[in-house]
């Protein structure tokens, strides 16, 4: 078990070191924008399409570790997160370019986030899958605090070429973890005929996990988000206080970078007040204070910055905490024949939240008056409050009410 433990640490340090690319593109919009003269809603799809080629790699790739090892796609999916942070630093003129290898970083992550989580729940045994979920979709978030960090400190002293090609290292690095410690796994349906999109069917009928993966949609809606347009919003935010030294003190990466992390443990804790409880009642719970927070956080930009920040660290915890109980009811609620394909549906599913939420926060910014206007950016995240709602609805519907 002691070695097991060690794997599971060294498989969560390779996760975190392969996101790093992941928040470069964020943390350098404003730069991007500038050079490319791109309007927010161009900003916003090529945010978006990062999601886009996640959810095309979800579909195909996360099915087949119930066919084929789940590391062998882990490793070849690392390999091409290398080789799209290094194509944007240099093969890379605006949004188009821009957007293909976006496109390219996101079917990456589709193919070593998941599959690696798949390749740690099935070596360990049943009584620790839970905790191991919620420790392992809590570092997707460390790595993408880690990244803002990365990136944010690198814009002090490189170019945004340099930035991205410099963020390839961690990918490399987590490559390499993988390729020693990564566990093989066993699929369990290899007997089967092979066909490469899998037969979705089954797992649509079991409309308690669909209801959790719709719920899990919004909230990738609102968590990427944040992770996407927040650096900007702090930005705009302290434009207007050029004249005041203690606002210039303020680093818009580094406040999201640590707001992520801060957040980090609540989606563990969520997770196991969850278990005790009324799971439904818990995610209910979150999902309604997190859409309050983000309105409120939209609103705030003539507000002292020390409200603002206050503010970054309450939506980051909020719009985190319900990521692994959400995820873990589906997993408790999945066939355990289908369980590499009920992930995949309910990742396919969940980053369709993801893949619209910035471009749909880019045009409501874009018609309500443009990042200059601060009461467009209140709107914006009304606009994701409202979306918000489906979630709830989603689950009552659809899991009657019932503890997961």
């Amino acid at each position: 078990m002691r070695r097991l433990k060690i794997i599971i640490a060294i498989i969560c340090v390779a996760h975190v070191l392969g996101m790093v690319p992941f928040a470069v593109y964020p943390t350098l919009i404003p730069t991007l924008q500038i050079e490319w003269g791109a309007s927010n809603t161009e900003i916003g799809w090529v945010a978006g399409i990062y999601f886009g080629g996640y959810l095309l790699g979800v579909f195909i790739l996360v099915p087949l570790t119930d066919r084929i090892d789940a590391r062998a796609i882990y490793l070849s999916s690392m390999a091409l997160t290398v080789l799209a942070a290094l194509g944007f630093a240099f093969l890379n003129n605006g949004v188009t370019t821009a957007s293909i290898w976006r496109f390219l970083q996101g079917l990456g992550l589709a193919g070593t986030y998941m599959p690696g989580l798949k390749a740690l729940v099935d070596a360990v045994p049943d009584r620790i899958q839970s905790r191991t979920v919620a420790v392992y979709t809590m570092c997707f978030g460390v790595g993408v605090a880690v990244s803002f960090l990365v990136a944010g400190l690198l814009t002090n002293y490189l170019s945004w070429q340099w930035n991205f090609a410099a963020s390839s290292v961690g990918a490399l690095l987590a490559f390499a973890l993988a390729l020693l410690f990564l566990p093989k796994s066993s699929p369990l349906r290899c007997d089967e005929k092979f066909h490469l999109l899998p037969d979705l069917k089954p797992v649509f009928k079991n409309r308690k996990a669909i209801g959790f993966s719709i719920a899990y949609s919004v909230h990738n809606m609102e968590l990427f988000v944040f992770r996407s347009w927040t650096v900007t919003f702090l930005v705009f935010a302290m434009a207007e206080r050029d004249s005041n030294p203690i606002a210039n003190h303020w680093n818009p990466a580094f406040i999201v970078a640590c707001a992520t992390l801060l957040a980090q443990p609540f989606s563990v804790i969520v997770n196991e007040i969850a278990g005790r409880l009324n799971r439904v009642k818990v995610i209910l719970s979150v999902m309604g204070l997190a859409a309050l927070s983000g309105i409120a956080l939209g609103f705030s930009s003539q507000l002292p910055m020390i409200i603002i920040v206050a503010l970054v660290c309450l939506y980051a915890i909020l719009s985190i905490s319900d990521s692994a109980s959400i995820s873990s009811a589906v997993i408790k609620s999945a066939d355990a024949r289908l369980r590499g394909t009920t992930m995949a549906v309910h990742t396919l599913i969940g980053f369709v939240g993801a893949f619209i939420g910035p471009i749909i926060f880019g045009i409501v910014l874009d018609l309500a008056g443009g990042s200059d206007n601060p009461n467009a950016w209140g709107l914006a995240f009304v606009a994701m409050a409202i979306l918000m709602v489906i979630g709830p609805v989603a689950i009552l519907k659809m899991s009657n009410s019932e503890p997961a």
